[in-house]
């Protein structure tokens, strides 16, 4: 679980690092797919990826707007803000929360529940995802995009008894 969240935030940095060759313009495009475009769509991966977190631990969770947030550095603040609770809690994570029940009550009255394991692994292939996404807008622009590959990361170097 906590390999697939690195490798996500890992992948999400050289996004941000890839946004900085491109205009703002083509940043904020309009785009075919997905939550509309290339900025939009990593500001919508980090939100949701803090309000899942915070939501199956009972905290208030709220939505912020895009139109606060519509440049580069305003969406890498947000993320850099929203991080350290998520990654606290993702570090922490232990095969008791696994079964651990989440009860999602909708706008219409209804409560579905979930188990904490199950929210998490939506909440990584969520950005998976929307990372393919960004990957077939970065060859609409001419450009190559981000490595999806996980292999060759080093990911498995940093983990308890690691390579």
């Amino acid at each position: 679980m906590q390999t697939l969240f690195r490798y996500n935030w890992m992948v999400r940095e050289e996004w941000y690092k890839w946004c900085e060759n491109l205009p703002e313009a083509e940043l904020l495009k309009p785009r075919t797919g997905g939550v509309g475009g290339i900025l939009k769509t990593l500001f919508h991966i980090a939100d949701v990826e803090w309000s899942w977190i915070t939501s199956i631990q009972g905290k208030p969770d709220f939505q912020e707007d895009f139109e606060q947030y519509r440049n580069l550095q305003k969406v890498r603040e947000l993320d850099a803000a929203f991080r350290p609770e998520v990654e606290q809690f993702v570090m922490a994570w232990n095969e008791g929360l696994e079964r651990k029940i989440y009860e999602d009550h909708r706008p219409d009255g209804s409560v579905v529940t979930d188990a904490w394991g199950e929210v998490m692994r939506h909440v990584i292939a969520h950005e998976i995802h929307h990372v393919g996404q960004l990957s077939i807008w970065a060859r609409e622009v001419g450009k190559t995009p981000v490595s999806a590959n996980l292999i060759g990361k080093g990911l498995m170097n940093s983990l308890p008894g690691g390579l």
